[in-house]
């Protein structure tokens, strides 16, 4: 039993010492085993995320990944390419700083329960690009999982939708444009029912009012006719709108309204006139307020509209017309109309007669204005526009008359340019008119409204000074001498030199009781100016009253040119 022992015992010590000696041998060899398996397995995993790498460049949309706690890990080179910015930026949840401010809080909310939920994730939102403009993509992730269904990774990508987006809002604009239309077909077909209801009823109404317009029309037109025969017989433009604002309210009863005409210097529009308490808040405005002014066509500003409004016509709450007054093709100035709350429209039908009467008003003026040119012509010098010499005798015979039945005074000057004859043997005669423009004008704006500046004849000027005495006649021509000095007159360029004047002086009545001893008496004192030396003035004395005038012969001696 004992030796059964033994050799049990030796018989378990070998089997140990050939267990361990085995162990040795195979240990070293499954080591390297589980190594190389290690090895193989890091480099397949290197391989896949390679893969998957050369994968999400290649395709068109926003590659991404998250940790299971949705920081992101990963984007493809799409993204930077978009945004501008680098992985270190977009990293974690870097991301939201280019979601559109109004998409933000959803797309936040959205992946935040899919995290919680681990249900894949679906948004729509906009996403800024490296120029700072926004467009619609469609994000999506889903979660990866193991064999033991835990999250081990998201993966996500973000789809350009903006082209599918302006597609679909054009749809939908389209499908709207198309329902509103059918439901306005479907309007128009339920109205037309109920027209037909009435339509003879209607039929019988219109038919009605038709006559009645027909009649009316009849009557406007008739009276239009006559304002036209009246205004053609006007002589002056105050006689013309007299009776076109009386006429006015007789031909637009309904209707109230005004005239407004421009001033001679075209700057200015002004109300002259108007009829039926028509309420115009500018009475007087810049052509450019007006449309009509602006155009010279008709303009119809409805209530309501603030297209194109008159800017004369602010606060105006009805409808209103502006039409243009013309005369041989110049605008005058314009007819204003305006509808009432018991005539809110301005018919269209009735654009042909207010028109008529704006032509009938602009053709009286137009022929005033050829009687006042036919005038003009008889009484004004060609050359320089003065008031010719037949002009003066009227004017100074008028003057004279009124100066003695008001006991006022009244101022004579002759005016003569001193060696007139020179500017025309040195520079022509064509300098010698530039010479005669350019003093009418200096004269015309060195006197008074009240006053008249003629040319005589030849170099010789005529100023007519009412209500002024002999010291401020004087004073008047010494003011105007000293001013001829600085005139510049201007020739081809060049200056034709100083131009120099010299003034006789008379006054009504020291010098004379009628034009004809006044002029006699200026004349005198213009000859003593001359023979003084020129460029200086001379006041008539008593004696030269009782003068007829001074020789021809005299004025040769004294070299008078």
């Amino acid at each position: 039993m004992h030796m059964l022992q033994s050799s049990d015992g030796y018989g378990f010590l070998a089997l140990f010492v050939g267990v361990t000696a085995v162990a040795s041998w195979i240990a070293p060899m499954l080591l390297g085993k589980v190594r190389r398996h290690r090895k193989n397995h890091l480099d397949a995993a290197r391989e896949r995320e390679l893969y998957f790498q050369t994968m999400a460049e290649a395709l068109p949309e926003i590659i991404w990944t998250a940790d299971p706690d949705g920081a992101d890990d990963y984007f493809n080179k799409k993204c930077f390419d978009y945004t501008g910015l680098t992985l270190e930026q977009m990293k974690g949840t870097g991301w939201t700083v280019i979601v559109h401010p109004d998409d933000l809080t959803m797309c936040a909310e959205k992946w935040k329960n899919a995290l919680r939920t681990g249900d894949p994730y679906d948004v729509e939102y906009r996403l800024r690009a490296k120029d700072g403009s926004y467009r619609w993509f469609l994000g999506r992730a889903n979660p990866i999982r193991n064999a033991e269904g835990e999250i081990i990774k998201w993966f996500g990508t973000c789809t350009d939708i903006e082209n599918q987006k302006q597609n679909q809002q054009n749809l939908e604009d389209q499908i709207l444009e198309r329902t509103a239309q059918l439901a306005d077909v479907n309007t128009r077909l339920q109205e037309e029912m109920l027209e037909k209801d009435f339509a003879r009823k209607e039929l019988d109404q219109q038919n009605e009012r038709m006559m009645s317009e027909l009649r009316e029309r009849t009557q406007r037109a008739t009276m239009l006719a006559k304002m036209g025969e009246l205004l053609q017989s006007c002589i002056s433009r105050d006689e013309v709108f007299a009776g076109a604002l009386g006429f006015a309210p007789k031909i637009f009863p309904a209707a109230p309204g005004a005239i407004a005409l421009l001033d001679a210097s075209r700057s200015v529009a002004e109300v002259i006139g108007s009829w039926s308490d028509c309420q115009l808040p500018a009475a007087v405005f810049e052509p450019a307020a007006c449309w009509a002014l602006r155009t010279g066509h008709p303009h119809l500003v409805v209530a309501g509209d603030s297209t194109a409004p008159c800017t004369h016509a602010v606060g105006v709450k009805n409808t209103y017309l502006c039409i243009p007054i013309l005369a041989q093709g110049e605008t005058l100035g314009i007819l204003h109309i305006q509808a009432t709350e018991g005539a809110p429209h301005i018919e269209s039908s009735d654009l042909s007669l207010k028109t008529t009467f704006a032509g009938q008003v602009g053709l009286s003026i137009a022929n005033i204005r050829l009687r006042e040119a036919l005038r003009t012509q008889s009484v004004r010098d060609a050359l320089t526009g003065l008031y010719n010499r037949r002009y003066l005798e009227e004017v100074l015979e008028r003057e004279v008359r009124r100066a003695a039945r008001a006991a006022q005074c009244l101022g004579i000057l002759m005016i003569d340019l001193d060696h007139f004859k020179n500017f025309n043997d040195t520079y022509g005669h064509d300098a010698g008119d530039a010479v005669l423009r350019e003093t009418a004008m200096f004269l015309s704006k060195g006197i008074r409204a009240e006053d008249f500046v003629c040319r005589f004849g030849g170099e010789e000027f005529v100023v007519i000074l009412p209500t002024a005495d002999m010291e401020a006649s004087r004073a008047r021509a010494e003011r105007l001498r000293l001013k001829m000095r600085e005139l510049t007159v201007m020739h081809l360029g060049k200056s034709l030199g100083m131009v120099t004047i010299s003034v006789g002086v008379a006054s009504f009545p020291q010098h004379g009781m009628s034009p004809k001893e006044l002029m006699a008496s200026a004349d005198a004192a213009l000859y003593e100016a001359k023979r003084g030396g020129r460029d200086q003035v001379a006041v008539a004395s008593a004696k030269a009253s009782e003068e007829v005038g001074i020789p021809d012969a005299a004025k040769s001696a004294a070299g008078w040119s």
